[in-house]
């Protein structure tokens, strides 16, 4: 009885020390994650986990809506008060309680056996302690997955730190680009309804036809339709930038960024080896070799789990109707006689080979994505430019003559209205191009601090306005 009370104690002691260290850390990798971010952007990070900082920094992101807000200052509101992102910071407690658990035994089986007899015999018994000992033999093996599964969910954790920055920028931009477009679709507004008025004054003169004054009220009345529009998009697009920023109530009302696009810069800086930047720095590759690692580890682990699963010892104790007890060890041992682990063994191999494929494949995509953007930035700022030396200055030049020609009466008003249509359509053009430009920097900037953008286009990309016909048509 003693020997057999020596293994029941020896095991439930071991079970309580192995469940007092299973508190899970509660930093669960965020300075990692910290740490990789501030190596690849200036903006600081925090998980909010209700401390006395998280007030202070409640009043730093109100401070930052007080003013007109940078691209900058609304990327760092978003770090700060993005609840989605917050709810992702939640993924490392998870994976840091999947390592923690990896690294723990079984809880042991209690097993009781009452038996009465029918003849009044008395009452037998039979007790039983089962511990999983296999278990403990693929605990370091277990660990080792777990502990790769985490550093890839710290990846993944920066990695969509690095995504919300790219959304927010791109959403910044096209919220200028729609303030901007906006501005010109209201010249656009005034300048057809000019020509309409002109219009209704010369039909009353009888100096006009029928047709040229409907001509006229179409495109103005075209043109009230698109300024619509374009009002309805500055709301949408500023909505966008209000939920990446995680901002409702009076705050989501308070805050401005200026109404103009930056000009882009004289020279298009992109530098040499952005392929092999992109790929050094991807954290989608840095994830995708975790992910392998876990793969092989655990097809080194699936050969003996699919042998052996489990196999139990323990004591047990039994006692008779007769009276006294009987007590020695257990064990219990699957016969692998059906299922030898080949399946677990096959599948396990297909994994590790898919997890190779899939690594191949992303460089392929960072690699082939870096490129595109490039193109793509480089392409978008020669339109830019192109727009804002050539096309501008001519379409002003064209402006300034015939506005001499109407002085001169040697043209009609329709003339000139149509000259100043011309030049804003023009400008129109120049906003979209720019707008081009930024978004594919911002898809850029994005590969090089190790993400790629998602989708196969720029971030926040919307469907361009279709410019008013230029001229008036009849009588013009």
């Amino acid at each position: 009885m003693n020997a057999a009370r020596a293994n029941v104690w020896v095991v439930t002691i071991a079970a309580a020390t192995l469940v007092g260290c299973a508190s899970v850390p509660r930093e669960a990798g965020f300075p990692d994650v910290e740490r990789i971010v501030s190596e690849r952007t200036t903006h600081r990070v925090r998980w909010d986990r209700g401390s006395p900082s998280d007030t202070a920094v409640a009043e730093a992101v109100r401070g930052l809506l007080q003013k007109e807000l940078t691209a900058d200052e609304a990327l760092q509101i978003s770090l700060l008060n993005n609840r989605s992102l917050q709810a992702t910071y939640e993924d490392l407690m998870v994976a840091q309680a999947d390592l923690v658990a990896a690294g723990l035994l079984n809880n042991p089986v209690f097993d009781a056996e009452i038996r009465i007899h029918e003849a009044g015999g008395g009452t037998g018994a039979e007790l039983a302690l089962m511990q999983d000992f296999i278990d403990l033999l693929y605990i370091p093996m277990r660990r080792k997955i777990a502990g790769s599964a985490f550093e890839a969910a710290k990846l993944r954790v920066a990695g969509r730190v690095i995504d919300l920055g790219g959304e927010v920028r791109a959403a910044f931009y096209t919220l200028q680009s729609s303030q901007q477009l906006l501005e010109m679709r209201q010249q656009v507004v005034a300048a057809t309804a000019a020509s309409y008025e002109v219009a209704k004054r010369l039909r009353a003169a009888g100096n006009n036809t029928e047709l040229d004054l409907a001509n006229e009220q179409a495109l103005y009345e075209q043109s009230r339709l698109e300024l619509r529009a374009a009002e309805s998009q500055v709301v949408q697009d500023r909505e966008r930038l209000n939920r990446l920023m995680g901002l409702w109530g009076p705050d989501a009302a308070s805050w401005s960024i200026s109404n103009r696009l930056p000009e882009a810069p004289q020279d298009v800086a992109i530098a040499e080896g952005l392929e092999r930047t992109a790929v050094e720095r991807s954290l989608d590759l840095a994830a995708a070799r975790r992910d392998v690692e876990a793969a092989s580890r655990s097809m080194g682990l699936a050969a003996p789990i699919g042998l052996l699963p489990e196999a139990e010892v323990g004591a047990s104790a039994e006692h008779e109707a007769e009276g006294g007890w009987a007590v020695g060890p257990a064990f219990s041992l699957p016969i692998p006689l059906f299922n030898q682990g080949q399946p677990a063994i096959a599948s396990a191999r297909a994994e590790l080979r898919r997890a190779r494929q899939e690594y191949h494949a992303l460089a392929v995509r960072v690699r082939s994505r870096t490129r595109a953007a490039r193109d793509a930035a480089i392409a978008a700022h020669d339109q830019a430019e192109h727009y804002r030396k050539v096309v501008l200055p001519l379409r002003n030049k064209i402006v300034e003559q015939t506005q001499l020609q109407y002085n001169a009466m040697q043209i009609g008003p329709f003339q000139l209205l149509d000259a100043k249509q011309r030049q804003i359509d023009a400008g129109v053009a120049y906003v979209r191009a720019l707008r081009a430009y930024w978004l594919a920097r911002v898809d850029l900037d994005q590969l090089l601090s190790g993400r790629m953008p998602a989708g196969e286009t720029s971030l926040g990309a919307e469907p361009s306005f279709t410019p008013a016909p230029a001229g008036g048509g009849g009588g013009h």
